[in-house]
């Protein structure tokens, strides 16, 4: 399992969108729990799920380009992390 760093996260976010509008710790935090969580091999894919929402297949987040149950799920986790990290 390969979790992730805040410094990763923002690194990504500033050189993609230029800035980091929100808390790369708290990304990290909810990237990293849910990958223990639903037992995922890379929380930087979880972050890019609940930001870019790219389809993760071996989780089945995506179904014809639409998020499925699981995929919701996944991403309601991650915000509920999220929040109760800051």
């Amino acid at each position: 399992m390969e979790l992730t760093t805040s410094k990763k996260i923002k690194s990504y976010l500033e050189r993609v969108y230029g800035e980091c509008k929100h808390c790369p710790d708290s990304l990290a935090f909810a990237a990293n729990q849910a990958c223990i969580d639903f037992s995922h091999d890379k929380a930087f894919d979880l972050f890019k799920l609940l930001t870019e929402n790219r389809p993760i297949p071996t989780l089945h987040t995506h179904s014809y380009s639409f998020n499925t149950a699981t995929g919701r799920q996944i991403i309601q986790s991650m915000r509920n992390y999220y929040f109760e990290a800051e």
